[in-house]
């Protein structure tokens, strides 16, 4: 039997490769909107999250979703993203 792979993503907070499942995916569009992706097959460019409050305040800190994204982050989408069932205590 063939091994299948499994897809590889960088998270932008702690710089770290993991399973591109295990990710959430912040897009901005061609229209240039900047939404979450919880499909992970939105049109755009893409950039990748772990699920933990950390990597969240550090990408927010440093400002490494506006680096990725090249365009301005609103406040609401980090408090969409601290939302999310799977971020907090971990």
């Amino acid at each position: 039997m063939k091994i299948k792979k499994i897809p590889q993503r960088k998270c932008v907070g702690c710089n770290e490769m993991k399973d591109k499942k295990c990710l959430v995916r912040v897009v901005r569009s061609p229209e240039g909107e900047i939404n979450i992706d919880f499909t992970g097959k939105k049109n755009g460019r893409g950039v990748y999250l772990c699920p933990n409050r950390e990597c969240v305040e550090k990408a927010r800190k440093e400002k490494r979703l506006e680096k990725a994204l090249e365009k301005p982050i609103g406040d609401e989408i980090y408090e969409k993203l601290l939302e999310i069932k799977n971020y907090g205590e971990q």
